[in-house]
């Protein structure tokens, strides 16, 4: 079997999964975005993923995201991992959304590097919504904090939230924190700051997007399920 065969397929169960959830939901299917999430996959990989139709490609680290930019064409990157002050310079004109935002440092720095670029950078506010020591992000209680302060950064636009919810068996289990971050995104919808406008709800992956998608998930980072398994 051909990579392309095994990759068009992979897409069209995901694209069918998307579907279901949808209907269940009572949502529209062309509202939800498949992010194809390419760590560690190779060009010729992404490539074939872009012609059958995907075209935002999410990278999780920056020199890899870099590797990839030069050699892949039009075609739009988001930047997905846990992104250091220290790189924020050499992806800041290359990416169309920061999705791992999880600290007012990292917003200053943003902040700055696209003023620098005269640009203005849509971000998403990582939210560690089950409070997992391994897993970066803000915690809920620090929420407020930060969406008091995001208006005095005039080069950054919040257009949503993100979380990686646990890694759990039974996907379902996983509902109840796709629901707080459900809730979340309209609280913060509901402030009146010039630069918040709240988009994208960017959670589910692999082994939970089906469930993520039924409690209000716009965007949906997959990589395993399109391309197979890693070699670490």
């Amino acid at each position: 079997m051909t990579q392309k065969h095994i990759i068009s397929k992979n897409l069209e169960i995901i694209k069918n999964n998307i579907e279901k959830a949808c209907i269940k939901a009572n949502r529209k299917i062309e509202d939800i975005e498949i992010i194809g999430v390419t760590k560690t996959t190779d060009a010729e990989r992404i490539n074939i993923l872009k012609e059958l139709g995907i075209t935002t490609f999410g990278e999780n680290k920056a020199q890899e995201l870099l590797e990839k930019y030069n050699i892949i064409d039009n075609v739009s990157w988001h930047f997905i991992g846990n992104l250091q002050t220290n790189k924020v310079k050499y992806i800041i004109d290359k990416v169309s959304l920061i999705h791992s935002v999880n600290s007012l440092k990292l917003l200053e720095e943003i902040n700055k590097r696209a003023f620098n670029n005269n640009i203005n950078m849509p971000v998403l506010l990582e939210i560690n919504i089950a409070n997992e020591p391994s897993k970066c992000g803000l915690l809920e209680k620090d929420l407020p904090y930060i969406i008091e302060n995001i208006e005095k950064f005039k080069n950054i636009t919040l257009n949503g939230l993100m979380c990686v919810a646990p890694f759990v068996e039974n996907p379902e289990q996983n509902a109840q924190y796709f629901r707080k971050m459900r809730k979340l995104f309209v609280d913060i919808q509901q402030k009146n700051k010039d630069n918040i406008y709240m988009k994208y709800l960017s959670m589910g992956m692999t082994n939970d997007y089906q469930i993520a998608i039924e409690e209000g998930s716009n965007m949906i980072r997959i990589g395993t399920g399109i391309f197979g398994k890693r070699n670490y």
